[in-house]
């Protein structure tokens, strides 16, 4: 079992290390919590804790899955929840999964795949005990506003990746590689809003359901943790939108300049076709043609189709065509 920190914290302090190894203590005063935090565990490293603390089973058979979506479910006297984290490699967003089970007076995280550990956040709670202090369900919102600011570096880079390939959108003519890389991009961003899609709704239900677990004052932190979920899903809108436009711009830009080239192939086309046509008629073998023995006759001819050719191209340069 990877245990990352096992604490008892009273009136927002940290009090003693927790060895789950052995005999886990009860808390039954005020102002008393525990904090476990677990990483990639398996079903034996989680029976002990489970039978403490009476986690459901199909709560704790969830939190051992990494592949949930963001849920919140209510199990007698604790809540259970699924939060993803994201991370970008390449070109591509990795997902991790952490799980929490929350009651009055124990939180317990189980994370999977995550890179980011909760072991700063840890520091920076137990800094602050005049915030600690207000239980589990503040530990439960700094734990989820930590997963959201985790989105926050991940959508810029996306940004920055959406805006170059903007510009080089319309320098240059996308080959396959980058046409595939903005596919790719948009495939990821789907990903992204199937993810916060369920997230947003989560955070929803804390504001607008009653739960024994969450205490009314901390209301405005939930508030602001929606707002920090709404941020990041304009911005995932806005690059989606970005990268349709980008490959909306690319297709005219080629359409145009394939309509330009098509016009400067037609408007040669017209103009070889002049001499190519009067040539055609005088090489037929016929005995009795028209200037056929006149002096003169080769001279006129080079220079009407030379007249002709010379008059298309004009033409054809005002109209933009060459």
């Amino acid at each position: 079992m990877t245990v990352i920190a096992a604490r008892l914290y009273r009136d927002g302090k940290m009090v003693a290390d927790i060895d789950l190894t052995k005999p886990i203590p009860h808390v039954d005063k005020p102002g008393e919590f525990i904090w476990i935090g677990m990483h990639e565990p398996d079903d034996g490293s989680l029976k002990r804790i489970q039978e403490h603390f009476c986690l459901h089973p199909l709560a704790v058979e969830d939190a051992l899955d990494p592949r949930h979506l963001p849920k919140m479910e209510a199990y007698g006297d604790h809540l259970f929840l699924v939060a993803r984290t994201a991370h970008l490699h390449g070109d591509k967003i990795e997902y991790g999964n952490t799980a929490i089970f929350v009651g009055r007076q124990f939180i317990i995280t189980v994370r999977h795949g995550s890179e980011r550990a909760h072991s700063q956040l840890r520091a920076q709670l137990e800094a602050t005990p005049w915030l600690l202090k207000h239980g589990p369900d503040y530990v439960l919102h700094a734990i989820l506003d930590f997963v959201v600011d985790g989105y926050f570096p991940v959508v810029d880079a996306l940004e920055e990746k959406v805006l170059a390939m903007e510009d080089n959108a319309i320098d240059m003519f996308l080959n396959r590689a980058e046409t595939a890389r903005l596919f790719t991009l948009r495939r990821e961003l789907f990903r992204l809003q199937r993810i916060l899609g369920p997230i947003e709704d989560l955070a929803s239900q804390f504001l607008n359901l009653h739960l024994p677990q969450i205490d009314q004052n901390i209301h405005p932190y939930f508030r602001d943790l929606l707002d920090h979920i709404r941020r990041v899903i304009y911005r995932a809108d806005g690059l989606r939108d970005t990268l349709t436009s980008v490959i909306e711009t690319s297709s005219l830009l080629e359409q145009q300049r394939q309509g330009a080239t098509t016009r400067q192939l037609a408007a040669w086309a017209a103009i070889l076709a002049v001499p190519t046509a009067i040539a055609g008629i005088y090489g037929m073998n016929f005995e009795f043609m028209p200037e056929l023995r006149w002096k003169y006759g080769y001279f006129v001819v080079v220079g009407l189709m030379a007249t002709v050719c010379l008059s298309l191209y004009v033409r054809f340069k005002r109209a933009g065509w060459l």
